[in-house]
């Protein structure tokens, strides 16, 4: 924490601060900074609630699954991860780009290659190359939360006369809400900051916070102060996101307490 937080927290404070806080003026009336905050609170709640979804289905699949079969599935939602943000990003590129193969296959369906192929560069499009690696995170970590959750109460449920659908409603979805609420903030605040793989996919074309920051560092910038300002904005409102499922799970962990004394 110290070396990785603090140190760095305190390398920013006073660059930041240069002229009693003028940077923060400078980035609050900059004409790019408005669209940035949006885009990038879209991509991350976006892709956050997608792989929250997903994953949670492939954690609840996963779950069910004999030890064997469930032992290759792991390994196999695994190799997400072990790529790099150029690698994903030019994968998708060759899928779903203007010459990708999924969008050659829309056009001879009549689809619009160029409305096709464009899509992968706006935020959505983004959002779901992020969601290629966010959904094995979420999936295999909420994955012990549904192998060790109590069906009991399912199976009271049900024994009452309860649809499959309600009884999962009212027995599983509260027990596993804070879980899978605290991993989908989690990947939400790490999408809001990666900026590798939107680089590599849409360069320039996009505009959000990691990338208007890289701007202000990369050989034509020069407000290094605007930099360290932006770099808090953008560390605040990831903050902000992972605390809301703190929160969460804290109050979870509250309930669970209380019922068990």
């Amino acid at each position: 924490m110290a070396l990785f937080l603090a140190v760095p927290l305190a390398a920013l404070l006073p660059e930041a601060l240069v002229g009693h806080g003028a940077a923060f003026g400078r980035l609050l009336h900059h004409p790019l900074f408005a669209g940035a905050l949006r885009n990038t609170l879209l991509l991350g709640l976006g892709s956050g609630a997608v792989s929250a979804v997903v994953g949670s289905c492939l954690a609840l699949e996963l779950a069910r699954q004999p030890e064997g079969r469930r032992r290759w599935l792991m390994a196999m939602l695994g190799l997400p991860l072990a790529f790099s943000g150029l690698v994903i990003a030019y994968g998708f590129i060759l899928a779903f780009g203007r010459a990708g193969l999924v969008t050659q296959l829309a056009a001879r369906l009549g689809a619009d290659p160029a409305v096709v192929g464009g899509w992968i560069y706006s935020v959505g499009g983004l959002g779901l190359a992020y969601a290629y690696y966010l959904v094995p995170r979420v999936a295999l970590s909420l994955y012990p939360v549904f192998a060790h959750l109590d069906l009991r109460p399912l199976a009271a449920a049900r024994t009452l006369g309860a649809t499959p659908l309600r009884a999962f409603w009212d027995t599983v979805v509260p027990e596993v809400a804070p879980s899978v609420l605290a991993s989908a903030c989690t990947v939400a605040a790490l999408a809001m900051g990666t900026y590798g793989t939107a680089l590599a996919l849409v360069g320039t074309q996009l505009n959000i916070l990691p990338l208007m920051l890289l701007a202000q560092v990369s050989d034509g910038g020069n407000d290094f102060s605007m930099a360290a300002a932006l770099s808090l904005v953008l560390m605040v409102v990831c903050v902000i996101v992972m605390g809301v499922g703190d929160v969460a799970t804290r109050q979870r962990e509250r309930d669970a307490s209380r019922n068990h004394r």
